[in-house]
């Protein structure tokens, strides 16, 4: 897994992901960055939820409980 740097695509404001071993973004990690870039957050403080989020996921894939983090989106959303 690993943090990558990117640009969103309606706007082009750079943002952060999170990108699993098949090089294919973690989707309720991908949404949330994606949120926090919506709502304006500071860039810096999305690179570190990123590399927080990595962390977890990796500690959650572990154990075998990453399949039903998946399935978890936003409240409203």
């Amino acid at each position: 897994m690993q943090v990558q740097r990117v640009a969103m695509p309606a706007s082009r404001v750079g943002s952060w992901t999170v990108l699993g071993d098949d090089d294919v973004p973690v989707e309720p990690v991908e949404r949330y960055l994606a949120y926090l870039t919506d709502i304006e957050r500071s860039p810096n403080t999305i690179k570190g939820y990123a590399h927080d989020l990595k962390d977890y996921w990796v500690f959650l894939a572990r154990r075998g409980l990453d399949s039903e983090l998946r399935q978890l989106s936003l409240a409203g959303s």
